[in-house]
């Protein structure tokens, strides 16, 4: 499943560009299957300034541990706190309630230069 209206990362993150100019992660539908059942989610603080490609946090789940990567350089702006007591969500709903953060880009258009939907589905099609 890779819905069309959003942008991903060769690391296997969404991102959605919200009305704010907000851009809202989380990790994909393929991405979450793979990890199995999520167990915790460790989010960052609101403010938090994040480069490029720095770690957001961290997805544990019954398998393993996997780190969250910044698509953009920004500052977080909002987090799901609701993952806090429900980190099934990340399963049950990768790509709506289970968002991880909101990132405020640095520079207008950030999201631009990340895939789009066939470009993702052929990343994970060749097997990444």
């Amino acid at each position: 499943m890779v819905p069309e209206d959003l942008s991903y990362t060769t690391e296997h993150e969404w991102a959605r560009t919200e009305a704010d100019g907000a851009v809202r992660v989380g990790i994909t539908d393929f991405a979450q299957e793979a990890l199995g059942d999520i167990v915790f989610v460790a989010l960052p603080e609101i403010g938090a300034t994040v480069a490029a490609g720095s770690v957001l946090g961290e997805v544990e789940s019954t398998k393993s541990v996997s780190e969250i990567y910044a698509p953009f350089a920004g500052e977080v702006v909002a987090r799901n706190e609701e993952l806090e007591t429900r980190p099934d969500l990340v399963n049950s709903d990768a790509y709506g309630s289970g968002w991880i953060v909101a990132i405020k880009p640095i520079e207008q258009g950030a999201a631009d230069g990340l895939l789009d939907a066939a470009a993702y589905q052929a990343l994970i099609d060749a097997g990444s």
